[in-house]
């Protein structure tokens, strides 16, 4: 397509806009009750400047790390999010660009491709779990996710089921059967490419979770497995301390809004923790994760890989997140922008967008390294920290 190519996620978000059916790209841009916590967590960025240098800058720039024992080209991973029914090719078109681009991805106990086939295109794939079920069948989802190669595991704590944005939150069909395709009709004739991509490949949009299967149960769908985890009770530090030790690799605790918190997780083994507030779907009025960000890097950033998830849209946003104490950062909507826009090509545009600012800005600041970059490169306002 001779104008596949965007220049910002910016642009990739309005083409995915004009490509996806009303209802789905609701879905990608929805937050918690106002809203509030989803639009701080991209404006938090907006209020801390940048100090340039004019001459003496390094020719080269280095923006290699490890996270989690995984071997970066740039700070940057791919979040986990759920099923991904934005581009037929879903999980697996993520994990092509991310091992293209040399990145790590997280693969969501909820996606819609299996852990193998994601593995095989990615080695580099972390798998996330919420507390979901008994200890048996976390277990045995830990022992499938092990023996398919995943090199990590994310435990997912942020998010408290409240999802109703004020102005109503949109529906997600339990599945496509007749009756959905005709609410939808008129929604999805507007958007006519998205429908024939997956008509291309024979298939329509599926909602089960292959990832979350029990013993010899068959794939549940995403609402029976949903209904799984709100039914568990909530883990305790112990329940994690317990998770993290059947696990015994690395393993990220995901979530993380304070000190205290960051603490526990430090305590119970975790060897990463992703200050989040899960794209601002958890509790509305939290604060974006890069305000909480310095308090919990100075307590434990020490003793902890700490990793920032939330607002990240340009090579700035990745800077500003390093200098501010987080050794990486993970994006959501970025790349799902991305795979709607242009699939496996659209996510490695969004990554190199990515890679292009972060490049820029080590240039602009005078630095060779991303190890270099520090709080003295930026303008913070006084009342920036929670």
């Amino acid at each position: 397509m001779a104008n596949s190519w965007f220049e910002s996620v910016a642009v990739a978000q309005q083409r995915a806009k004009r490509r996806l059916p009303k209802p789905l790209y609701l879905q990608l841009v929805g937050g918690t009750e106002r809203g509030q916590s989803m639009r701080d967590n991209e404006v938090a960025f907006t209020e801390l400047g940048i100090r340039p240098v004019t001459a003496g800058q390094s020719p080269t720039r280095d923006m290699t790390t490890e996270i989690m024992g995984q071997a970066l080209s740039m700070p940057v991973l791919a979040s986990p999010t759920g099923v991904q029914a934005v581009h037929p090719d879903g999980e697996v078109a993520v994990a092509r660009a991310c091992a293209s681009r040399g990145i790590a991805m997280g693969l969501s106990s909820f996606a819609s491709k299996p852990l193998a086939e994601v593995i095989a295109a990615n080695p580099q794939t972390l798998f996330q779990m919420y507390w979901a079920g008994d200890r048996d069948s976390m277990l045995e989802r830990m022992s499938r996710a092990r023996a398919a190669g995943a090199c990590g595991l994310i435990l997912t704590l942020d998010w408290s089921f409240a999802t109703a944005r004020d102005w109503g939150s949109v529906m997600v069909p339990q599945s496509v059967d007749l009756k959905t395709m005709i609410k939808f009709a008129p929604a999805v004739a507007l958007r006519p490419w998205w429908l024939l991509d997956w008509l291309r490949v024979g298939e329509l949009p599926t909602f089960g979770v292959p990832n979350f299967v029990s013993g010899d149960d068959p794939v549940p769908g995403f609402f029976g497995a949903y209904g799984t985890w709100m039914g568990t009770p909530p883990p305790t530090w112990e329940d994690v301390a317990w998770l993290r030790e059947e696990w015994g690799g690395p393993f990220m605790v995901k979530g993380i809004c304070r000190v205290d918190e960051a603490r526990r997780a430090v305590d119970a083994g975790a060897t990463a923790i992703s200050v989040s507030n899960h794209g601002g779907n958890n509790l509305d009025g939290t604060p974006a994760p890069i305000r909480v960000l310095p308090a919990i890097a100075e307590a434990v950033g020490d003793q902890v890989e700490v990793v920032l998830d939330g607002g990240i849209r340009r090579g700035s946003d990745v800077l500003k997140a390093l200098a501010l104490g987080a050794k990486a950062v993970m994006i959501g909507r970025a790349y799902l922008w991305g795979l709607a826009a242009n699939g496996q090509a659209g996510v490695e545009n969004v990554l190199d967008i990515l890679r292009s600012g972060i490049d820029s800005n080590l240039l602009g600041l005078g630095k060779s390294s991303i190890y270099e970059v520090g709080p003295d490169d930026l303008i913070i306002p006084d009342d920036f920290t929670r």
